[in-house]
């Protein structure tokens, strides 16, 4: 069973491709990353899958069938812009969107005072959503997103005005939706948490898909890597451009970036006849790294 499946989803406004052609399938229980530069159609794709914007081509199926309200009725949706009523009392809120969800009234009211209590938000409960700090919101947001246990799980930006304690918070309920099963789509430009959190991702530039897959896959496969080596003495080595394509200063330690086709072992050769390596240490690249790195290619080819 896949929760989600895109199948040749394009979209597009006037003359601008927005989404073009993309294919998406996610399995049970992972936390995937839907990345991509400022207008490369994230949010796009997350307000066709919950049919805020009709598709111009393409099939969209949630749990294996057509996109439809019923279907939708499985999903849980934070968007970017939030969209609280500031008038309601916090607690009235959630339990009309949960009665949205259909989650029956007895059911809502245990929901809903166990995730305040989680939150730490019990005392707001018969305030007013507009009394709440913009972080107490984005909490109260999270709640509505989760309460009624989806299937899916769609985030755009869930940590957008959150303090470190409750970013820790808000991480460690989207682990635990994983394990009961869940699958999340994860947006943001927050390469950290991605790293922390992601299973797989897929990177989009411009309407497409230019990079998808097990996270570990990538940045295993991703052909950059370089080389973290402390040492004492003069490393001439550095300054060999056959070798040494660049390298940095960090703290105690050089981070070397090796010349085309040149290893690890090339390097480490070259240090130790020069100097005493005390770490020598081979690092994976970064998904910042990475991020920069696919979409700077992709406009280089364009421009070609």
């Amino acid at each position: 069973m896949s929760v989600l499946k895109l199948e040749e989803v394009s979209k597009s406004f006037r003359e601008i491709q927005a989404v073009n052609d993309l294919n998406l399938e996610l399995q049970p229980g992972i936390i995937f990353g839907l990345l991509g530069p400022n207008g490369a159609g994230k949010t796009t794709t997350i307000r066709m899958i919950m049919d805020i914007i009709i598709p111009d081509k393409g099939k969209i199926l949630i749990i294996d069938r057509p996109n439809s309200q019923e279907q939708r009725d499985r999903i849980g949706y934070l968007p970017e812009e939030r969209g609280l009523y500031r008038k309601m009392k916090v607690g009235e809120s959630l339990s009309f969107l949960a009665e949205m969800k259909e989650i029956r009234p007895w059911q809502s009211k245990e929901r809903i005072t166990y995730w305040l209590e989680r939150f730490e938000l019990s005392d707001w409960k018969d305030k007013k959503v507009e009394e709440l700090s913009k972080g107490m919101q984005q909490k109260i947001q999270f709640i509505a997103t989760v309460i009624h246990e989806p299937d899916l799980i769609i985030l755009d930006e869930p940590f957008s005005g959150l303090d470190p304690i409750n970013s820790e918070l808000i991480k460690n309920v989207m682990l635990e939706q994983k394990k009961r099963g869940a699958t999340i789509i994860f947006s943001t430009h927050m390469m950290e948490q991605v790293e922390k959190l992601c299973d797989s991702i897929c990177l989009i530039n411009e309407g497409k898909s230019v990079l998808e897959g097990d996270l570990k896959t990538i940045k295993k496969n991703f052909r950059r890597h370089s080389i973290r080596v402390a040492f004492d003495g003069q490393a001439h080595f550095l300054n060999d451009k056959r070798l040494v394509e660049k390298f940095k200063t960090i703290d105690n330690h050089v981070e070397i970036y090796p010349a085309n086709g040149k290893t690890a072992n090339d390097i480490l050769h070259a240090a130790i006849t020069e100097v005493e390596v005390t770490r020598f240490e081979v690092m994976e690249p970064s998904l910042n790294e990475i991020f920069i790195e696919t979409v700077t290619k992709k406009k280089e080819l364009r421009r070609e």
